[in-house]
């Protein structure tokens, strides 16, 4: 099959089917997440097209279930490693640690996981790179921006009636890669 046909049978399925699966994934999840399953769904077809039966909307059906099932086991785990950290933020920090939390938690994803990978974990910057799968340019540019957002983060908490001095110190060798 030449990539003319390819992409002709793969916007026929598209057409065929597209509909009836974002219809499954929305009965399930919100619309947003509807439309990210259906586009999943739609990826694995490209990528399996080969192997998509003549009646396929059993089997893109069948992927969408995968792909559900997928996010939500990722979403639990998300959740129980949130609790996970939050418990360890709060029983191996001492007072004014919250201050912390609360600027790591105002950080993207993206930010907090290089941070902790570097500060929690002990990565260096090069190891960070591979879990994150970038080059060590880009993770210690990424480090740099995140402990700039990380500090103003810290400088915007205001917590009533707390001094400065109780203010946790982000600390440089720990941090920086």
């Amino acid at each position: 099959m030449d990539d003319l046909e390819r992409r002709q049978q793969f916007e026929r399925l598209f057409a065929a089917h597209a509909a009836a699966v974002r219809a499954y994934a929305r009965r399930r999840v919100e619309a947003a997440v509807a439309d990210d399953v259906t586009s999943e769904v739609f990826v694995v077809a490209w990528r399996r097209l080969e192997d998509v039966p003549d009646d396929s909307l059993p089997w893109l059906l069948g992927c969408a279930r995968r792909v559900l099932l997928h996010q939500y086991r990722r979403s639990q785990r998300d959740a129980a490693l949130l609790e996970r950290l939050h418990d360890a933020t709060a029983r191996s920090r001492p007072s004014g640690d919250h201050v912390l939390a609360d600027a790591l938690g105002r950080l993207s994803d993206g930010d907090r996981e290089l941070l902790l990978l570097i500060a929690w974990e002990g990565l260096a910057i090069s190891q960070a790179a591979k879990v994150l799968g970038c080059s060590r340019n880009t993770a210690a540019v990424r480090a740099y921006r995140a402990r700039k957002r990380l500090a103003a983060a810290l400088d915007r908490t205001d917590h009533p009636g707390e001094h400065p001095e109780s203010r946790p110190a982000v600390e440089e060798g720990v941090l920086n890669g």
